[in-house]
């Protein structure tokens, strides 16, 4: 059950954090992995994930690949996984910040096409 790894590509999980590829904040639609991208339009969603641990994924790819602790996504995620933790709101203008955010980087050309 040993996976190889290369320097470059290490992971924890079945998602590949490419090292040589972090924190840059360049991000392109096509760099995103299949399941962080269906997280991550999840969390913009009307029916957003409600498995904190799902949620996780997405943050920690997120902060890897994005602008760190900055990353728009990065913080919406961990927004929402504190309201899923704590049954408290989430913040509105952190969740309008990350729509703004994956019009940007190319998920959409109009926020409200995430909705």
């Amino acid at each position: 059950m040993s996976q190889q790894q290369t320097v470059d590509d290490v992971s924890v999980d079945e998602i590949p954090i490419d090292i040589s590829n972090t924190q840059s904040g360049e991000i392109e639609p096509a760099d995103v992995p299949g399941e962080i991208e269906s997280i991550t339009r999840g969390l913009a969603s009307e029916q957003p994930p409600t498995n904190p641990l799902v949620v996780l994924k997405a943050a920690r790819w997120w902060y890897i690949h994005g602008k760190g602790g900055t990353d728009p996504a990065f913080r919406w995620a961990i927004e929402w996984g504190r309201h899923l933790a704590t049954d408290t709101p989430s913040d509105v203008e952190r969740f309008d910040e990350f729509l703004k955010y994956l019009v940007t980087v190319g998920f959409a050309d109009e926020t409200h096409e995430l909705r």
